[in-house]
């Protein structure tokens, strides 16, 4: 083993996932990926409630994409709860990561309004790799590393006896 003299953090500050400072990134991480979307669905409800109109014609829009004809049909046919669905789901997915409570299962709606983001965008004039995208990997990350266990409500939800005697919830949560 040697001793790297080149690296000023050897020995000095731990960086391991099970470290201090992972934890509080991890939350920080969680905390602000829950305030763009919280942020984007208030927003959206104090300026034209739960009637986002936009929303359906987004979908209507997305002709020519990787999905095909399923977001033209559901912005045809489903306007009816996209239009209070979009408000409703960005802020409720917001809260819930704020908050670290079912956090796997919120950030799986944002891999969905991601997803529907990065392909409606599909122009790439950023190229593949844009904002869509970072926040698609944001979601992900906070699926991944379960985030909500990390200073989150997660960890209390996951020692009630209910996740106990349901093990399987924990997919949910964390």
């Amino acid at each position: 083993m040697s001793y790297q003299t080149s690296n000023p953090l050897v020995g000095e500050t731990e960086f391991a996932l099970e470290g201090p400072w992972a934890t509080y990134w991890i939350a920080f991480l969680r905390v602000v990926t829950g305030w763009w979307f919280f942020h984007a669905g208030v927003t959206k409800i104090i300026e034209n409630g739960f009637a986002f109109t936009y929303g359906p014609a987004y979908m209507k829009g997305m002709t020519g994409t990787a999905l095909g004809g399923i977001p033209v049909w559901m912005g045809n046919n489903l306007a009816w709860l996209i239009e209070p669905g979009v408000p409703l789901f960005e802020t409720l997915i917001g809260l819930a990561l704020i908050a670290g409570a079912f956090t796997r299962l919120a950030a799986f709606g944002g891999v969905i309004f991601m997803s529907l983001f990065w392909v409606g965008n599909a122009g790439f004039g950023h190229g593949v790799v844009n904002s869509d995208l970072m926040g698609l990997l944001l979601f992900l990350t906070v699926i991944v590393l379960a985030a909500g266990r990390y200073y989150g409500l997660d960890a209390l939800i996951e020692q009630t006896a209910l996740v106990k005697q349901n093990p399987k919830l924990r997919y949910l949560l964390g």
